[in-house]
């Protein structure tokens, strides 16, 4: 089966002067976030049940293996194999009991929460991560162990129990996901239409130090590809030039946000500000390049017959096409109860209230919207973000 990056023809007049354009495709775009990422298995299950199934997925971290999960399960079983690893990994001790908010009040809940966050930080999180005996003080100079707090090695396992590593290779969903090369400090994209994707890969996008070791592949040391960019929407932008595209970008962190008003305040601001990162700055990038394509397209429409079929003018005209892009922006907002440990706090009911959001976020974009989001007429890139509506 071809890989879905496979060249398609560019867009056409037809002898009766109908412009043909290559079908539009969907991408799935997840960004990092610990245990926050259920919120993009609630946005996906939500997505497929209006049939908008992604031909393509990027992510980083949590977002990585989100993608893995559904790049290497086929439709009818991703949202299962994302259930399952959710409740594995919220099956944890001492969850908070599963009582309404409204119940426990905001103050009663924030401290279950940070008690949940706690027995993570002790215990780990089952089938992901678990302590290591030594700390990394005893541990050999250079090794895993004196680079890490925890040991990652349940992760595998359940990514080869959970993941179809050969389906994501043949290249049924084309799948990108994002890590920092340790020695060298450069991004580094895993996509599996030039590399054949391995758990490593996988677990690599999510080695976030220093909970996290570093993973090794091919000789070189990785980490989280959060350091450098934690939105992956640059994979697929910058590809992407020939088939009109509508991207579900599905971030965890906020940009937008209060004052802080005391320093646990302005931690968790400051994580969420760095943790949301290039978000804005990647469209507005590619608005500013389709308004300089839009302008060179202008000017050569305006050209003099005589001087619109010279070389120069030919090249200006094909690097000024481009493709119709439609970005829908959802984000997680989270909860008054919710701290500066909220990307590790791992509770079965705070798992499934994050799930719930992102099924809710969607419906509520599909009710505004339609399951067939609008692209721009003339190419370029077209910004949605149904929370900053509402």
């Amino acid at each position: 089966m071809p890989r879905n990056d496979t060249p398609t023809s560019p867009a056409r007049d037809t002898p009766g002067g109908r412009r043909l354009r290559p079908p539009t495709r969907i991408a799935l775009v997840l960004q990092g976030g610990g245990a926050l990422g259920s919120y993009q298995a609630g946005v996906y299950e939500a997505l497929a049940r209006h049939g908008l199934e992604p031909d393509r997925v990027a992510g980083v971290s949590i977002g990585g293996i989100n993608a893995a999960l559904i790049a290497g399960n086929p439709p009818e079983r991703r949202v299962e194999r994302l259930r399952t690893f959710w409740e594995r990994a919220s099956s944890g001790l001492m969850p908070p009991p599963r009582m309404p908010t409204l119940m426990l009040g905001d103050g009663v809940r924030t401290t279950l929460n940070q008690l949940s966050a706690a027995m993570v930080a002790i215990f780990g999180v089952p089938g992901f991560f678990q302590p290591r005996l030594l700390g990394p003080p005893l541990a050999a100079p250079g090794s895993p162990a004196a680079l890490s707090f925890y040991d990652t090695a349940p992760l595998r396992e359940t990514l080869l129990s959970l993941v179809d590593f050969d389906r994501i290779n043949d290249g049924k969903v084309r799948l990108s996901v994002g890590a920092v090369n340790i020695l060298t400090g450069n991004n580094v994209v895993f996509d599996s239409s030039r590399t054949t994707i391995r758990p490593e890969h996988i677990m690599a996008s999510g080695a976030l130090p220093p909970g996290f070791p570093p993973v090794n592949i091919e000789g070189e040391p990785y980490w989280d590809g959060g350091l450098v960019s934690n939105t992956p929407l640059e994979f697929v932008l910058d590809e992407e030039g020939v088939n009109d595209l509508v991207i579900f970008q599905v971030d965890l962190f906020n940009a937008r946000g209060p004052m802080p008003r005391n320093l646990m305040e302005a931690d968790e601001r400051e994580t969420d500000i760095r943790y949301s990162s290039r978000t804005r700055l990647n469209t507005d990038a590619h608005l500013r390049l389709h308004a300089a394509k839009a302008a060179v397209r202008r000017l050569i429409r305006a050209l003099p017959p005589e001087l619109s079929d010279s070389e120069d003018v030919r090249l200006l005209r094909d690097m000024a096409q481009e493709n119709a892009v439609t970005v829908v922006q959802l984000i997680y907002r989270k909860r008054p109860y919710e701290g500066g440990s909220k990307d590790y706090e791992f509770s079965r009911q705070t798992m499934m209230e994050h799930w719930a959001c992102g099924v809710a976020d969607v419906e509520r974009y599909m009710a505004r919207h339609g399951s067939r989001p609008a692209l721009p007429p003339d190419g370029g890139v077209m910004v949605i973000d149904p929370g900053h509506e509402d």
